[in-house]
């Protein structure tokens, strides 16, 4: 099995440990970002939404100027585009980007989040909806003349098939949610279903229910894990710093007068069911952040040496998964430091393993 890393790319310096500064776009930042991510080897970004945040097409179609191979893996939350004008803008960036271009399918899982751009669906209908929508994607992206529709969500005629996608016959489609409305949409229309870092129990788990859905109609269906890997020389530097970008958390947090809140999605409170378990699972999965943040995202991390990570990240690769998200809490540096150590190491050991099996 092939592999895959892809990294995050944000607009600006930020994460759990780095308050954002005024500037909301930092150009400059955006750059080197693309650039180091590149250069230490990720195969794509993704780049997320964010009620808050700037456009994702065009700081993809931005970064992707600075850069030559690197892929954009574009959060796209159904509901807010129409559809129609959803393909054909996938469409141009992949044009743009020379074939660069994925999208990763998200519905929504924060109503307060989706209301701030308009969105008043309940959860599960918002699941109902993306199944149309992208069921509507796919048609436009692979279908020859003009396409008509009617449906709960959409209705239109004679929409436009002529802008097509480089890559054939259409970019790749990831897509997040654990719930069963979730995987149920996942097993008709992802070709990778995305994880956060969970234990190997749970990715059992899951990763059999999406295999199940996907079976239904026909299909396979990959997977991707993420992790916050935290590198040291040793592990013991390793877990110290884990617990130092902790306390970090919690302190600006504080600061903030931020406090725990239920978790609105069920990623996350899989995520939270782990870190009842503890803060140290399967020998390297730290969950304290999780705890921290009342698992806001993905941050779960795998803590050690950055051979010790790479055997860690293997361990999954034998469970099924192929595509491993990772980020860091120091993101830019993190990005770089990836390149020079977790990266390599990590396709090293998988390759060696793989000529093994195959002896």
């Amino acid at each position: 099995m092939t592999i895959e890393f892809i990294g995050m790319i944000h607009h600006r310096h930020a994460s759990e440990i780095h308050p954002p500064g005024s500037l909301i776009f930092d150009r400059g930042y955006v750059r080197d970002f693309a650039q180091a991510a590149e250069a230490a080897g990720f195969d794509r970004v993704l780049v997320g939404y964010f009620s808050d945040g700037p456009d994702g097409f065009l700081l993809s179609a931005y970064a992707a100027s600075h850069t030559e191979r690197l892929g954009f893996l574009l959060a796209h939350r159904p509901g807010f585009v129409a559809p129609t004008l959803a393909a054909r803008k996938f469409a141009t960036l992949d044009q743009v980007t020379g074939g660069r271009a994925a999208i990763h399918v998200i519905s929504g899982g924060d109503d307060v989040d989706q209301l701030r751009d308009g969105d008043t669906l309940p959860k599960d209908e918002r699941y109902a909806r993306t199944d149309e929508y992208v069921h509507i994607l796919k048609r436009i992206w692979t279908e020859t003349g003009p396409v008509d529709h009617a449906g709960k969500y959409y209705r239109f005629a004679g929409a436009s098939t002529a802008m097509r996608c480089v890559q054939q016959p259409r970019i790749p489609i990831y897509f997040g949610g654990a719930s069963d409305a979730a995987i149920a949409v996942a097993g008709r229309h992802a070709d990778v279903y995305a994880l956060w870092g969970e234990t190997h129990e749970q990715v059992r788990e899951l990763t059999a229910r999406v295999r199940a859905a996907a079976e239904l109609h026909g299909r396979e269906v990959r997977f991707s894990l993420s992790f916050r890997p935290i590198l040291a020389p040793t592990e013991d530097e390793a877990w110290a710093r884990a617990e130092q970008i902790k306390q970090r958390i919690i302190a600006l947090r504080a600061k903030a007068g931020l406090g725990a809140r239920e978790p609105a999605n069920e990623g996350s409170r899989r995520l939270l069911a782990a870190a009842a378990r503890g803060e140290r699972l399967d020998k390297r999965l730290w969950t304290g952040a999780a705890l921290a943040t009342g698992a806001r995202g993905n941050t779960t991390s795998l803590v050690g040496t950055p051979l010790q990570v790479a055997e860690a990240l293997c361990e999954y690769h034998d469970l099924g998964v192929t595509t491993f998200l990772i980020r860091g809490f120091d993101p830019l540096d993190d990005a770089i430091e990836y390149g020079r150590s977790l990266l390599p190491l990590t396709r090293q050991l998988i390759a060696d393993r793989t000529r093994m099996a195959a002896e």
